[in-house]
C-alpha cells in the first residue's frame, strides 16, 4: 500500500486520508479486539476447564497468569525488535504466533499443555498491542486523523470486556470448551490478510543492535514484579510472593543501570525527560489502574450480588462501553479546541465522578445506580484513554515508536496488575472485616468458615448448603460486606484518578493540535512501503 505523498518537496500539509487507510485501521482494530477478547473470555470458561481437563485451582490460576506474565515481560524487548526489523513484520509474526497457539490451545488435552499454550498466546499479544499503536503514526501522519485512529483502536481493545463473557457464555452453551480459543482463528486470519495488504512498513533505518542482556534483565524483572503483584492478594506477604517481587525489583534496577552504560540500550531512558511522553504514560497507567481494578470488583457484584449469569453480566456492562464510545467520539473535537493538556485530565476527573457515584451503591440498590456510575466512569475513560495514548505517540520520533510504545505499555501493564491486585486486596480486607461477626454468630468453623471468608462467591456457595434462615443471613451479610468493600475500593481509585489528573494538568506540556512540518515529513517517510 502506498500512502499519499506530497506533490512537491517541502510540502507540510498532511496527506488526505484515504478509504484504504481506514480499511487498514479496521485490520489493526481487529488485531487488538481479539487480544482484548482473550483477556476476558477465559474468566467465564474457568469452571468448564476445571471439569474438562481436571485442572486444580492452582492450575486454573496459572492458565490465566501465564498469559499475563509473558505479555508484560516481553513488551520491552519486542518493542526494540520492531524498530529494528519492521513494525508491520513484527505485527504479522505476532498474529501468527497468537493465532496458531489459539488453535492448538483449543485441542489441548491437559492443564499443563494449556498453560504452556497460554504463555505462547501472551507472547503473541505482547507483539500485537504495542505494534498496532506504533504503526498508527505511519498510517495516519495527520494528527487529527491519528487521534481518531487511536480512539478506534482503544475502543476495539476495550470491547473485549463486555463481549468476552457474552461470547464465552454462548460458545460454552453450544460448543465444547475449546471453542473459546478456536474462535480466535478466523479473526486473526482476517487481520493477517488486512495487515499484509494494507498496512505500510515502518522501521528505524539505522537498524540498531538488540541489547540481549538488557532484554533478559527486563523480561525477568518485569515478570517477577508482575507475578508478585498478581499473587499477593491470594498468598499475602508470603515468601513465594516476596521472593519474586524483591528479585524483580533488583533486576529492574540492574537493568536501568545497564541501560545507562550500554552503547545501544534496549530503552532510551532519555525519553523519560520528555514530559509529554512521561506524563502521557503516567496518565495511561493511572487510567489502567482504575479501569482494571474497578472492573475486577464490579463484575462479581453484578454476577453474584445481583444474581446474573455471565451473559447477563456482559450485557450489563454494555452501557459503559456505549459511554466509552461517546466519550471517544468527542475527545478529539474537544482536544483540538481546548488542548490535550486540559481535556485529558478532565476525562480522568469525570471517571473519578463515576467512581464516587459507585460509592452510593448498596447491596439492595439494584442495577440502576451501578449502571449510572459505570456510564459516567466509561464517559471519562472514552475521553481520556485515547488522548493518553496519543500523547505518547506525539512524543515519539518514527524510529522510536516500537520501543516507546512498548515502554508505555509496560507501565500500563504495571498499572493494570497493581489496580486489580491492590483494590482486590483492599476489598477482601473490608469484606472479611465486615463478615466475621456474622460468621461468629452463625457458629461457622473449619472449611465453611474459610470458604465464606474467601470471597463473595465462596460465601454464597457456603450459604447454599445452610438451612433456611442461616442461608439468608449469610448471603445478605456477604452482599452488604462486599458492597462496603467495593465502596472503599472506589474511594481509593477515585482519589488516584483525581491526583493523577491534577498532576497531568500541571506537568503535561501543551500538545500542538497539528504536527510540525518536520514531524509530518518524517511520518510520511516512515509510511513509504518497504517490502
Amino acid at each position: 500500500m502506498a500512502i499519499a505523498t506530497p506533490s512537491e518537496q517541502g510540502r507540510t500539509s498532511p496527506p488526505e486520508t484515504t478509504r484504504a487507510q481506514w480499511w487498514a485501521l479496521a485490520a489493526l482494530t481487529a488485531s487488538v479486539l481479539v487480544v482484548g477478547l482473550d483477556s476476558y473470555i477465559l474468566y467465564t470458561a474457568l469452571p468448564t476447564l476445571s471439569s474438562s481437563l481436571g485442572a486444580s485451582t492452582t492450575q486454573l490460576q496459572w492458565i490465566q497468569t501465564a498469559y499475563t506474565l509473558t505479555w508484560a515481560g516481553l513488551l520491552l524487548p519486542i518493542g526494540k525488535l520492531g524498530d529494528r526489523i519492521g513494525l508491520r513484520l513484527m505485527l504479522l509474526a505476532g498474529l501468527v504466533v497468537f493465532g496458531v497457539s489459539s488453535v492448538l490451545a483449543s485441542q489441548a488435552d491437559s492443564a499443563g499443555a494449556l498453560i504452556a499454550l497460554r504463555a505462547t498466546m501472551g507472547a503473541g499479544a505482547a507483539v500485537i498491542m504495542p505494534m498496532v499503536l506504533a504503526l498508527l503514526p505511519a498510517l495516519f501522519p495527520d494528527a487529527a486523523a491519528r487521534r481518531k485512529a487511536v480512539a478506534v483502536t482503544t475502543i476495539g481493545a476495550m470491547l473485549g470486556l463486555p463481549l468476552g463473557p457474552l461470547l464465552a457464555g454462548w460458545l460454552l452453551t453450544h460448543f465444547s470448551w475449546g471453542s473459546v480459543f478456536l474462535i480466535n482463528g478466523p479473526v486473526v486470519l482476517a487481520s493477517l490478510i488486512g495487515v499484509f495488504f494494507l498496512v505500510p512498513e515502518s522501521k528505524d533505518p539505522a537498524k540498531p543492535r538488540i541489547d540481549w542482556l538488557g532484554a533478559v534483565l527486563s523480561a525477568a524483572g518485569v515478570m517477577g514484579v508482575v507475578y508478585g503483584i498478581i499473587e499477593q492478594p491470594t498468598y499475602g506477604w508470603d515468601t513465594q510472593v516476596l521472593a519474586p517481587l524483591i528479585g524483580g525489583v533488583v533486576l529492574i534496577a540492574v537493568f536501568l543501570m545497564w541501560q545507562r552504560r550500554v552503547s545501544e540500550p534496549l530503552v532510551d531512558l532519555k525519553l523519560l525527560r520528555n514530559r509529554t511522553f512521561t506524563w502521557g504514560t503516567v496518565a495511561f497507567a493511572v487510567i489502567s489502574f482504575s479501569m482494571s481494578g474497578i472492573m475486577f470488583i464490579v463484575s462479581p457484584f453484578l454476577q453474584v450480588v445481583l444474581d446474573n449469569d455471565p451473559q447477563g453480566t456482559g450485557l450489563r456492562l454494555l452501557p459503559m462501553i456505549g459511554a466509552v464510545l461517546a466519550g471517544a467520539g468527542v475527545s478529539d473535537t474537544y482536544a483540538s479546541k481546548f488542548g490535550t493538556k486540559a481535556v485529558l485530565p478532565f476525562g480522568m476527573v469525570v471517571s473519578a465522578v463515576g467512581l464516587v457515584l459507585l460509592t452510593l451503591v448498596h447491596a439492595d440498590s439494584g442495577y440502576g445506580p451501578v449502571a449510572l456510575a459505570l456510564v459516567v466512569f466509561g464517559l471519562g475513560l472514552g475521553v481520556s484513554m485515547p488522548l493518553a495514548a496519543d500523547s505518547v505517540l506525539d512524543a515519539l520520533a518514527p524510529e522510536q515508536t516500537g520501543m516507546g510504545n512498548a515502554l508505555s505499555r509496560t507501565m500500563q501493564s504495571f498499572g493494570s496488575a497493581l489496580g486489580a491486585a491492590s483494590l482486590g486486596s483492599l476489598l477482601n480486607g473490608a469484606f472479611r472485616g465486615r463478615l466475621d461477626g456474622t460468621l461468629d454468630t452463625l457458629g461457622l468453623t473449619g472449611a465453611a468458615h474459610d470458604g465464606a471468608r474467601s470471597g463473595i462467591a465462596g460465601a454464597h456457595t457456603v450459604a447454599a448448603h445452610l438451612p433456611g434462615q442461616a442461608a439468608r443471613t449469610l448471603a445478605e451479610a456477604a452482599n452488604r460486606a462486599y458492597a462496603h468493600g467495593m465502596l472503599e475500593a472506589a474511594v481509593t481509585s477515585a482519589t488516584m484518578s483525581v491526583l493523577g489528573g491534577l498532576l497531568v494538568f500541571w506537568l503535561l506540556p501543551k500538545v500542538a493540535a497539528t504536527p510540525s512540518a518536520k514531524t509530518t515529513e518524517m511520518a510520511m517517510a516512515a509510511a513509504s512501503p518497504d517490502r
